[in-house]
């Protein structure tokens, strides 16, 4: 069985031909970076002695360029019982995701042309970016007072047509006051809306909903206590769901944080001093406890308050704390779902310290009509037992 897909071209999906022609789509979505899109297919002369497609209005400036994919087949048994997808789930919304996943639904943005004599093997490659690009048009200075970070980003999202998930007001920042201290943009409205996630420990993107067209802003705290949507399996001679895996693990990163702040509001110095991140972990041993040694650093940064200050400590932690990494390819009949950045999957049978729960955190579909491959990263920030020869760098040196 081959791949399962339409793609959607100015609101229209392609015909049977322009789909046949296709060499490759590649749709690469992520968690904190842009949905990007690429389009290959052969290019040939017309019968009015023009290169066929260039000049298409389906592949114009700015047209809207959407792929929806399913799996299709059964799979192999990878699919959780009652489980079902994904964004929604795990950026804080209850909703599941449908069968049909629209992967992509931007823009197109760019081209790239291969010519060869006779227009032999020529090819014509097309680019494009999800709605994020819309908000990146204009850099804009503003201040935004008494107004919160999940306000700033409603008020911003609007403006584009975007609904604001129901999660993006939890964990939110206090407000931001004119006796304090304001908020100020320097820069385009999706800048501007990352560099906020970023420092309050939020991860900032444009998801296509149930359909192209119906589009959800993230800017929120990933949601890590949920239950997988499905188990990955790499050597279950009879239920493999996997092709191949590549695993690390990197103990260089901080475990602490030291938070010192002068406030606006009074004299006093605020500390804010943390070893947790405020995420739930996905293994039972975090980076300190995996690693048997504390690695400190100091955080000096502007809040207006003792509870701002914490927060943006605990941001640090939550960006380092994806202590490890798994790098891996599966095929979408083979698998049975559509893998989404934001998905929680299960990874079993690789040994005690890297099976259990880990985050989808890119993916990279490759679409033929012969197959749907699937490039994944996952990240985890929690591991098994440790390896048995952990004594920690007083061990390591001889110190007592």
């Amino acid at each position: 069985m081959g791949s399962n897909y339409s793609i959607i071209l100015n609101g229209q999906s392609a015909d049977d031909t322009l789909k046949q022609l296709l060499a490759s789509t590649e749709v690469e979505e992520s968690m904190d970076m842009p949905a990007s899109i690429q389009i290959k297919l052969p290019v040939s002369r017309s019968s009015t002695g023009d290169l066929t497609y260039i000049a298409d209005p389906r592949f114009a400036p700015l047209a809207t360029l959407a792929v929806v994919a399913s799996a299709g087949g059964s799979g192999a048994g990878g699919v959780a019982a009652g489980a079902a997808g994904a964004v929604g789930a795990a950026m804080g919304s209850p909703a599941a995701a449908p069968a049909a996943q629209c992967i992509f639904d931007g823009y197109v943005l760019a081209q790239k042309i291969h010519l060869e004599t006779g227009t032999t093997n020529s090819s014509l490659s097309v680019w494009g970016q999800d709605a994020s690009w819309l908000m990146n048009q204009q850099e804009i200075v503003k201040e935004w007072v008494d107004v919160t970070d999940a306000t700033v980003a409603a008020s911003i999202f609007g403006k584009y047509g975007i609904t604001p998930a129901d999660a993006n007001t939890d964990n939110d920042s206090p407000a931001h006051t004119e006796d304090t201290h304001s908020l100020m943009q320097r820069g385009s409205d999706i800048a501007f809306l990352r560099m906020l996630a970023r420092r309050g420990g939020k991860v900032c993107r444009i998801a296509c909903a149930d359909a192209p067209g119906t589009r959800t802003g993230y800017f929120a705290v990933p949601k890590l206590d949920g239950d997988p949507v499905l188990n990955m399996a790499l050597n279950d001679p009879s239920n493999w769901t996997i092709n191949s895996i590549d695993l690390e693990w990197d103990a260089t990163r901080p475990t602490n944080v030291t938070a010192r702040s002068g406030l606006f509001s009074d004299t006093s110095q605020a500390n804010a001093d943390t070893a947790d991140s405020g995420l739930a972990a996905l293994g039972a041993k975090n980076l300190a406890a995996f690693s048997g040694q504390n690695m400190t650093v100091l955080l000096a940064a502007i809040a207006d308050s003792p509870g701002e200050l914490t927060q943006r400590a605990q941001a640090v932690l939550r960006e380092t704390g994806w202590f490890l990494r798994c790098e891996g390819e599966a095929d979408v009949e083979r698998l049975g779902t559509v893998l989404r950045a934001g998905m929680l999957v299960k990874l079993v049978g690789i040994g005690d310290v890297h099976s259990g729960t880990w985050i989808v955190w890119t993916v990279r579909h490759k679409i033929t009509e012969e197959k749907h491959a699937m490039r994944f990263t996952l990240l985890r920030n929690g591991a098994g037992d440790p390896p048995p020869a952990t004594a920690g760098l007083g061990g390591l040196l001889g110190v007592s």
